[in-house]
Parts: structure tokens; C-alpha cells; sequence
């Protein structure tokens, strides 16, 4: 359950002056999360259907998948992304079990089940990067879908995979324990995690390749996750009537070594140091850190890096910034959402967007804003003051209570902000809702692995923190404990002791006996219908839409598109267009279609020929984002692409 409000935050008086922008923005801004609104409708629900879709072995994407493994992609070739990887299988279920602490689902019961009785398999299996005796197989990246190991060559071992798959146990875990199922937590899942947790206390201080499989170094996402593995392990072995030694000892020493990624001079954490490969060190990597080991009870805690953390919002603004002038899909979006890669150096498909990386910078901001309206106020520092600024120029460092105008202002922007990334994902994602893994930096086409499951978990997770639904904290009572950095920093490990732990099946009918705990409420803007100066906001926008393109006689020019005006992509839909204005020096086909504001479109010209055949312009698709607010019209003019 949660609550949800659409009441402005400082009633109608302060409608016009609330965003810090002028009143057409912010009229546009809210029209776009209007639509976002409308697209999580149903794009949440697909999601979810897609995602389970990529797990063995019922799945619709997933014949011959063994039972409980996600497959990154039903994509096996160009790219093949048909394995199974332990770090994005528990991000996966992650996603699931937070979805299912907070509305119990005997469907996504039975699938966790499933996803800890396969990775109690897969813990057993020797591979390339080891065994299970002495830990260090359970490093291993990635393994053939029918749980066998994968022997070619890779970048590893990858060190985040352990800490996130403890972290995703960890979580039904406490569900079991908070609904009286304590003995099952105890005797069949603690002993898996208990592995991972010695497998971090044990290696945690030497290198690894990162999480997009590149780089060898340190990555500030794999040790943020040790760290909040470690912590929540020994929260979780108290609540079972045990102890976890190792992860007290080397919680704190991992939090201190977390510091190293912050660059005071450069104003924006590292995603990777004891490296030399010539980068930025600007990368998803810190943002996807901040929202997988976001505590709601930390507050703004720059420690631990948390969402609304003056450090994580700086390198927020540096990581989008660093996108606004490579990607000619971001062009002339100078302070807006734009689309997010990986790093901006990448080369991988040429280097795009990824659909997860613009989920993630939304859903930190989702974040952030849960905390500021539950603690009450904002606190602006000189490190976080250029992410503000760019949101509300007149805004200055200092604490705004939730009664002042400037936390309105700061608040309502921040929100708007953030459903402007979700609105990019809904503008560039298939017409059908399926998200693939990238889409093209100039086209907006989606590309590489199709259906990609990370893609829909991020989703998922986006529009339930959109939702005021937050997950439960890692931390314990005594908040110092987890936060405090040492005064000296200590590489030390601890060695550890490993067993294998057969699961074949976990108890049935186990439903609930408690009130979920992942709830939260969320407060979201509003704005009149029209402006102090009697603008009327058009209901609808009629497009012109122009091509240029050689015919022969009984030859028809038509637009098809990804919406129902243009068709939905059926050719026997498509809007014909009028030769009228059509000559030989001037070759070009006309027509208006009135479109929705807000509306994202792809569409392509096609030619009906005089036999009925259809002939297409060649790739990509165009994409165009039908504008809002009160301007009735609008025109795109073309060249037939050959």
C-alpha cells in the first residue's frame, strides 16, 4: 500500500511562481509527466511480463533454459547475450523480491524459490575463476543457460556478482523472518548467502573487471555493494539469532576504502580508480550505485552515497552533462533530461544510450525527492549547488523547510526532471513497450540485445519509486554504525570457510503474516490548465508533415508510424499523403495528422505502388516528440532517406 497525493505543494496561490521556470515550461514539463503517467500505466505491467518471460524454464523467451535463470537477452546473436549472469540475475530479482515484499505474489514466489535453488547449483559449479573451496568460482561472471560453466574467454572475475546476490537473498530473507518463517530463512537460505558474504569479507580488496566487463581495476559499483552486503548480512544473521564476524570486521574498512572514488577536485565520483585506461572516470556506474544501496533511513548521507547526497546529485549532473553534446538525439537540450549511456567515451554499437542508464537517472531523483519530503527539507551544499542551480538558477547553498517557497521550487523542478528521463525511455522504447538494451545516439532506433531483462527490472523499479513504493533499509538501528568512516583506512581481509548447500525446494504456502514495509507516500505537482496571460493549452496538435520524393504516375506517397494516427506500422493504415503541390523541380508529398501533445512518434514514408506493392525508405525510423503547450501546429519536413 501507499499513499498518493496530486495536491501542489503550496496550494493554487503559488501555481504560477512554484518551478523556477517560465510558466510555458513548466506547463510542458507537467503535460510531459502526464504522459509519463499514462505510460507506466501500461508499460509497467508489460515490463513485468517480458522480464518473467526471460527466466527458465517456463518462460515464453526461455525454452531450454534451466529452471530459475535469467538470461540477460533472448538475443544469441549480434550481440549474444544468451548465458546467464549472476551480477544481472540478482539485480533482476532484486527488482522481483522488493515487488513482492510489497504485494505478496504467489507467481513471483514461486519464481524466487526457483532463482535460490539455481544459484544454490551454480555456487557448486567449477569454472574458470574457481571453485567453491576456496571461494573464488563464485567470482565467475556469467554460465551456459543450462547451468554448466561458460570456459571462454572473459573479463574476470567479477566481484559485485556475490555481494548482489547475498543482497537479493538477504531481501526475501527478511520477508521470511518478518512473516514468521524464521526456520527457512535460517536453515535453507542463510547458508547460501553466508557463502557470498565470506566470498566479499575474503576478496573484497583485490581487483576485478567492473560491471560493463571492461575495465580490471576497482569499481566504486562492486565495492558500494560489498559494503552494503556486509552490513545487511549482519543485520540479517542478528535477526536469525547468529553472528556474522567477518562482515562486522570488514564492513567499515570497505566504507573507508568506498572514499577513494570521491574527487573533490574534479566535483564528481570516480567510477573507477587503480586504472590507467585513459577515461573520464564519468560513468552510469555511480548512479546505478546510488539507487541499488539506497536506505531511506540514511537520509542524505554522503558516506554511503545515498541518492539526495550532495555527492551523488553533483555526479548525477556531471554524468547527464556529459551526454547532452555527443548524442545528436540530445542536441539543443541544454538543462532538460537527455538520454544516458554507459560512459561517454564507449565505443560498444558505437556507443549509446542505454534504456536502464536514463531509468537509473530518473529514479535517483525519485529517490532523493521520497527523502526530502519525508524528512521535511532540502539542504543545497557548494558540492550539490550546480545540480540545483541548473534546475532553479536563483537557488543559493542552504536548508529550505518543506513550508518555504524555494523547497517548492526546488521540489516540483527536481520532479519534472525526473519524469522528463522516464519520458525519453517512453519516446525511444519499441511502440509495442519492448526495451531493448541501447538505442541509437542519432536516431533514437532501438539496438543490440533485444528484450533485455535489466532493461524491464529498471523499469519496474522506476515506476515504483515514482510510486512513493521504497524499498526497506539495509542499515541497522544504531545508523553509525554503517555510516562512520575510520580515521585510517585497512586493506584487510578475512579468509573464509565455504560449504555446499544443497536446495532442492523450499516450503510451500508460505504466505504472509505482516504488513509490507516497502510503502511511502509522494506528493507530485500540479499547474492550471492556462497562464496569466489566457494562453489555452491545445488539446491536440495538427501536424504537417512534407516529403520530399521523386514518383511516377499512379505512384503514393503515405506515412506510417508507431501510433494508432499513423497506422500503428500496418501499411493498409498509413495516411495518405497529397501530390497537390507536387513538381518536377519541387518533388514533394504533403499532409496533416493531428497528434496528441507530448506524443512520441516514430514513423517512415512508404510508396504504394500502382500494383499494391509498398516500397520503405531505408533505416532508421524517425522519431519526433509531438510538442505541448499552446501552439496547434507543427511541421516536419523530410528528404526520402535511400
Amino acid at each position: 500500500m501507499h499513499g498518493f497525493s496530486s495536491l501542489l505543494l503550496l496550494g493554487s496561490v503559488a501555481v504560477q511562481s512554484v518551478l523556477g521556470l517560465p510558466n510555458a515550461a513548466k506547463r510542458d514539463g507537467l503535460l510531459v509527466s502526464r504522459a509519463v503517467s499514462d505510460f507506466v500505466a501500461t508499460e509497467e505491467q508489460y515490463a513485468l511480463e517480458q522480464l518473467l518471460c526471460n527466466i527458465g524454464s517456463t518462460g515464453c523467451h526461455s525454452g531450454g533454459v534451466a529452471s530459475g535463470l535469467v538470461i540477460a537477452s533472448p538475443s544469441q546473436s549480434s550481440p549474444d547475450y544468451w548465458y546467464t549472469w549472476t551480477r544481472d540475475s540478482a539485480l533482476v530479482f532484486k527488482a522481483l523480491v522488493e515487488r513482492f515484499s510489497n504485494s505478496y505474489n504467489a507467481t513471483l514466489q514461486t519464481e524466487i524459490a526457483n532463482y535460490i535453488i539455481a544459484q544454490a547449483k551454480l555456487m557448486t559449479v567449477s569454472n574458470p575463476s574457481g571453485s567453491l573451496s576456496g571461494g573464488a568460482g563464485l567470482g565467475e561472471p556469467k554460465f551456459l543457460v543450462d547451468g554448466t560453466a561458460f570456459t571462454g574467454a572473459w573479463g574476470r572475475p567479477q566481484r559485485d556478482g556475490p555481494a548482489l546476490r547475498a543482497i537479493t537473498m538477504i531481501g526475501y530473507s527478511k520477508w521470511l523472518v518478518a512473516n514468521g518463517y524464521t526456520s527457512t530463512a535460517s536453515s535453507l537460505v542463510w547458508p547460501l548467502i553466508r557463502n557470498d558474504l565470506a566470498y566479499v569479507a575474503q576478496y573484497w580488496n583485490q581487483t576485478g573487471f567492473d560491471l560493463w566487463e571492461e575495465v580490471q581495476g576497482s569499481s566504486f559499483f562492486t565495492v558500494a555493494a560489498q559494503h552494503r552486503a556486509l552490513v545487511e548480512g549482519s543485520v540479517l544473521a542478528a535477526q536469525l539469532g547468529s553472528s556474522c564476524t567477518y562482515c562486522d570486521a570488514i564492513a567499515p574498512q570497505v566504507l573507508c576504502f568506498l572514499q577513494s572514488f570521491w574527487s573533490s577536485s574534479s566535483g564528481y565520483i570516480l567510477a573507477n580508480i587503480n586504472v590507467n585506461n585513459g577515461r573520464s572516470a564519468k560513468d552510469a556506474n555511480v548512479v546505478l550505485s546510488s539507487i541499488h544501496n539506497f536506505d531511506p533511513s540514511l537520509g542524505c548521507d554522503a558516506n554511503t552515497f545515498q541518492p539526495c547526497s550532495d555527492r551523488a546529485l553533483a555526479s548525477h549532473k556531471v554524468l547527464v552533462d556529459s551526454f547532452r553534446s555527443i548524442y545528436s538525439i540530445n542536441s539543443g537540450i541544454a538543462t532538460g533530461a537527455v538520454a544516458v549511456g554507459r560512459y561517454p567515451e564507449d565505443s560498444y554499437y558505437n556507443g549509446n544510450p542505454w534504456y536502464l542508464n536514463t531509468l537509473a537517472a530518473a529514479e535517483q531523483l525519485y529517490d532523493a525527492l521520497y527523502v526530502w519530503q519525508t524528512s521535511g527539507s532540502i539542504t543545497v551544499t557548494s558540492t550539490s549547488l550546480a545540480f540545483f542551480q541548473a534546475l532553479v538558477p536563483s537557488v543559493t547553498a542552504g536548508t529550505y523547510a518543506s513550508t518555504s517557497a524555494t523547497y517548492t521550487s526546488i521540489y516540483n523542478a527536481v520532479y519534472l526532471y525526473a519524469d522528463g528521463f522516464v519520458a525519453k525511455v517512453q519516446q525511444y522504447a519499441y511502440s509495442n513497450g519492448s526495451l531493448s538494451e541501447q538505442f541509437d545516439r542519432s536516431s533514437g532506433a532501438p539496438v543490440s540485445a533485444r528484450d533485455l531483462t535489466w532493461s524491464y527490472a529498471s523499469l519496474l523499479t522506476a515506476v515504483a519509486r515514482r510510486a512513493g513504493i521504497i524499498p526497506s533499509g539495509w542499515t541497522p538501528s544504531n545508523k553509525a554504525s554503517a555510516t562512520s568512516v575510520p580515521a585510517a583506512c585497512s586493506a584487510t581481509s578475512i579468509s573464509g570457510s565455504y560449504s555446499t548447500v544443497t536446495v532442492t525446494s523450499l516450503p510451500a504456502s508460505q504466505t504472509p503474516n505482516a504488513t509490507p514495509t516497502t510503502t511511502g507516500t509522494f506528493t507530485t505537482p500540479t499547474v492550471t490548465a492556462s497562464s496569466t496571460t489566457g494562453c489555452t493549452l491545445a488539446t491536440a496538435v495538427a501536424v504537417s508533415f512534407t516529403v520530399r520524393k521523386v514518383t511516377t504516375y499512379g505512384q503514393t506517397v503515405k506515412v506510417a508510424g508507431s501510433v494508432d494516427q499513423l497506422g500503428n506500422w500496418d501499411t493498409s493504415k498509413a495516411i495518405a499523403l497529397s501530390a497537390s503541390s507536387y513538381t518536377s523541380s519541387n518533388p514533394i508529398w504533403t499532409g496533416t495528422i493531428n497528434l496528441t501533445p507530448g506524443q512520441a512518434v516514430q514513423y517512415k514514408y512508404i510508396v504504394q505502388n500502382t500494383d499494391g506493392s509498398i516500397t520503405w525508405e531505408a533505416d532508421p525510423n524517425r522519431a519526433y516528440t509531438v510538442a505541448t503547450g499552446c501552439t496547434a501546429t507543427a511541421a516536419r519536413s523530410d528528404t526520402w532517406q535511400t
